[in-house]
């Protein structure tokens, strides 16, 4: 079955749409996880504490899926606690968090150059169903917010790179230096605060922790997208597990069945 349904709940009366990036509409970044594990284990080993490396990538592993869908800040912010908490002396957060960035950068260059020059189709970046999911949204009149943990500049240059940008009328929100003054969170309550809808008037899209769990906690419905990267042909059991565990209502590896996933959240 392609659509999973934790609990049967719909979105009749949703009137805002909010989606995370990276994983839930782009793939562009796929395999960012086996760039950071990697570089936050070398960096705790290197206090020699006796720790197995297993044991510190199984810690890392567990905090970087916590964390995912919040500015990468956080996750640099983990670390320098990590390194601190063993006695060492952390970097600054910024310093791993650009180390973080030019390991990943050798990894989706060629990716983001392809898209630029137009040697690549958007598709090819895009989890399967994407843009027929974003369209039907649209038909319907939900206002549609894009909210990322990536740098706002570089979420942007890929959303416009993947011809997504102009669905988002609510804007692109991705994270600042200063990370204290935007987050999923926040961006929730401004919407609400601003009379734009109720929790209950939201619809939310997300593969990480972070986004689900802000849907749920203003009583939003909230699919889970537990997407076996980059391909996102089956259910990454991993992913699948923590987003259940947060409150997502629906799984899905993608949008290809649109129709049914339709069916689900706006029934009649």
């Amino acid at each position: 079955m392609t659509i999973e349904t934790i609990r049967p709940v719909n979105a009749k009366r949703a009137r805002i749409a909010l989606f995370d990036f990276d994983g839930t509409i782009s793939v562009i970044r796929s395999g960012w996880v086996d760039i950071m594990v990697p570089m936050m284990v070398e960096e705790l080993a290197r206090l020699k504490t006796g720790e197995r490396e297993a044991d510190l990538t199984e810690m890392v592993r567990e905090y970087v899926g916590r964390l995912t869908g919040k500015d990468t800040i956080y996750q640099m912010l983990e670390l320098a606690g990590q390194v601190a908490k063993r006695g060492g002396k952390p970097e600054d957060p910024m310093v791993y968090k650009k180390r973080y960035l030019d390991l990943l950068w050798g990894r989706i260059k060629e990716r983001v150059e392809g898209l630029e020059s137009g040697s690549v189709s958007p598709e090819q970046y895009l989890v399967p169903g994407t843009r027929a999911l974003l369209e039907s949204l649209k038909a319907r009149g939900l206002k549609m917010y894009l909210a990322s943990g990536t740098d706002d500049k570089d979420m942007k240059r890929e959303a416009r790179l993947l011809d997504v940008e102009r669905y988002f009328d609510g804007g692109c929100w991705g994270a600042l230096d200063d990370y204290k003054t935007f987050s999923k969170a926040i961006l929730i309550k401004r919407v609400i605060d601003g009379a734009e809808a109720k929790g209950e008037e939201f619809l939310g899209f997300g593969d990480g922790f972070v986004e689900i769990e802000n849907v749920k906690q203003v009583g939003g419905v909230a699919v889970g997208v537990a997407s076996d990267e980059p391909l996102c042909e089956r259910i990454d059991g991993w992913k699948r597990d923590r987003l259940v565990k947060v409150g997502a209502d629906y799984i899905v590896p993608n949008y290809l069945a649109l129709g049914e996933l339709n069916a689900l959240l706006f029934p009649n």
